[in-house]
């Protein structure tokens, strides 16, 4: 059986303040072969209660590389 490569990795974002804020990797989500649905592997929980999820970074590319959604601009209209 070959090993499946997770779809999402899962992170708790803790907030920190003067700093900006930290992604804590506590797992993975794998997506069932029929595609509609996931497992959800965490090897931790989050204190805060959320779980983000994110497609997974290249293994060359530092975990701080990941996006802060609050620094995202966005435009209304």
């Amino acid at each position: 059986m070959a090993t499946q490569q997770p779809t999402y990795q899962a992170y708790t974002v803790v907030k920190r303040e003067g700093q900006d804020d930290f992604w804590l990797n506590i797992g993975a989500a794998f997506m069932h072969q029929d595609g509609e649905g996931f497992n959800i592997v965490l090897q931790a929980l989050p204190l805060n209660g959320k779980v983000v999820l994110r497609l997974p970074k290249t293994q060359d590319e530092p975990p701080q590389q990941l996006a802060n959604p609050k620094k995202r601009e966005t435009s209304r209209s």
